[in-house]
């Protein structure tokens, strides 16, 4: 690690992303707290493996009825590995804990990266309350199962919230030896299922009829395409931690296409191990018999009621790996946000020796946790339904946050593509340029469908006002952030000129300070 020299006032530079010191150290995030291990731990966390497996998969082969769901993870695999080699270009030139709207920033000015601030800040929470009603669910299930005990989903989901807002101002390399230890733990298992599923296929054998290009028609596939999406969220986040690593030009990069490669892989391995194991014929009516029960009705036959019951708690301890994640995340967003002039003052500050984003840590965990004191007191049905915060706090949210981040990343193509052609560089740049276009247009498509079907992935029906209202949060963040945008090109043209410029904005307005 190379560290610049410094004055009192003046900025230092560490491993190519310029840092505060003494005086400014409180605007900057700390550096060297993350290499490529900790970093890939943090953003693969939000993956959520157990919760794809158990989750995701059942509910496409169910309610789509799409026996190729492994195809479309692969297919999916492909375009964010495209969208990937712009991304992970842009991110050698910027290091900003706002990733998204940094770099949109860049690319398409100032207002439209107002406009991602706002919706990463809406979507990635709405990602993260949408676990933690399922959380408290399964934690409410285990009591129920283990303990004979009634304990409403909502007494967990606050005790997360709680339990995540004091990790979330811990040093961040603390938090990755945290994710890490529970990832890793979940992955095994599933792998062990994925062996298991193997050695002991349903009388069809081991098909690769899943595979089959087949297999994707018909009108559900855009919607599965919806579902799947989501199980990649995560890769995308590694930006965001780009200041507290000592050489993000290398790892953040390096980070992403692992992460692309890995959840691409593991999740079409998977996917097909479950039609495995209950045959491709099978997998469907499966699916809709067991739901979310699925994989564990599966362990139970191939591995034994212990191993199911182990799954059953790292089921539980993946989902506050993910929560953990998002909340990290969406700190870092309204931090940069603050330094920035997009949110007050207060929340572009470090906290104490941690180094931490505290401020936006604590906002984060205040909406959580009147989130979901509102949905206890609202949503819990006149005979205290328990599959409502499953159905609406985790549906309603999931399906939120995945069409905002699909959205960020359509944004992103195309600021990866003015961004270097204004720079000159279109020429050495250009097949870069082609694969952000070309991943820009798929994932587009995919906005598209998630918007139509948008009643489907929230489960109502097609003339339902909430399958217009919730997609809408999104659009409505959309124009907040425009608004913002506007008002501050036009009455505070110096702080829209700060947008997306991160700690090296507060640098040189440091030293303007101190040359006058």
């Amino acid at each position: 690690m190379t560290t610049g020299s410094a004055s009192p006032s003046g900025p230092a530079t560490d491993g190519g992303c310029t840092i505060s010191t003494f005086k400014g150290q409180e605007h900057a995030l700390r550096a060297g707290r993350l290499g490529t291990a900790g970093l890939l731990l943090s953003v693969l966390a939000a993956t959520a493996p157990l919760m794809v497996v158990a989750g995701v998969m059942p509910t496409t082969f169910g309610v789509m009825g799409i026996v190729g769901q492994p195809l479309l993870f692969v297919v999916l695999g492909l375009v964010l590995g495209l969208f990937s080699f712009g991304y992970a270009e842009m991110s050698r030139h910027v290091h900003n804990a706002g990733a998204f709207y940094a770099y949109i920033s860049r690319g398409l000015g100032g207002t439209f990266g107002a406009a991602a601030a706002a919706v990463a800040l809406v979507a990635y929470s709405a990602m993260q309350f949408a676990i933690y009603g399922i959380f408290g669910f399964e934690v409410s299930g285990l009591f129920a199962t283990y303990l004979d005990a009634q304990v409403a989903w909502w007494i967990p989901a606050l005790a997360a919230v709680l339990v995540v807002g004091v990790l979330g101002r811990l040093k961040i390399d603390v938090n990755a030896r945290v994710l890490g230890v529970v990832l890793l733990i979940e992955v095994a298992l599933v792998v062990l299922f994925d062996v298991a599923a193997v050695a002991n296929p349903a009388p069809e054998g081991l098909s690769l009829h899943a595979f089959d290009p087949g297999t994707l028609t018909g009108a559900g596939v855009g919607t599965a395409l919806c579902f799947c999406v989501a199980a990649f969220l995560g890769f995308e986040q590694a930006p965001v931690y780009a200041e507290e690593t000592s050489r993000p030009h290398v790892l953040v990069p390096r980070v992403m296409f692992l992460a692309v490669g890995f959840v691409a892989v593991f999740f079409a391995v998977t996917c097909w191990a479950l039609t495995v194991a209950a045959g491709p014929s099978g997998i469907v009516p499966a699916s809709r018999r067991q739901s979310a029960g699925l994989l564990f009705w599966l362990t139970e036959s191939l591995l034994g009621h212990t191993f199911t019951d182990v799954l059953h708690v790292l089921f539980v301890t993946g989902m506050f790996a993910a929560m953990l994640s998002f909340h990290n995340v969406v700190a870092r967003y309204a931090f940069a946000m603050g330094r920035e002039g997009l949110l007050p003052a207060a929340f572009g500050r470090t906290t104490g020796t941690s180094g931490a984003p505290g401020t936006g840590s604590l906002l984060q965990s205040t909406v959580s946790a009147a989130v979901v004191i509102t949905f206890a007191v609202t949503d819990d049905g006149p005979n205290g339904d328990p599959t409502a915060p499953v159905l609406h706090l985790f549906t309603w949210f999931g399906s939120v946050g995945a069409l905002g981040v699909t959205v960020l990343m359509v944004a992103a193509s195309a600021s990866v593509i003015v961004f270097f052609a204004r720079r000159g560089s279109a020429r050495a740049q250009a097949w870069r340029l082609v694969t952000s276009a070309v991943s820009g247009l798929a994932l587009l498509v995919i906005v598209g469908y998630t918007v139509k079907d948008f009643d489907v992935l929230v489960g109502t029906g097609p003339d339902s006002v909430l399958g217009r209202l919730l997609p809408g949060i999104i659009g409505a963040a959309l124009l907040v952030g425009l608004v913002q945008g506007l008002l501050l090109r036009s009455r505070r043209p110096e702080a829209h000129a700060r947008i997306g410029l991160g700690n090296e904005a507060f640098q040189l307005e440091k030293a303007a300070e101190s040359a006058a």
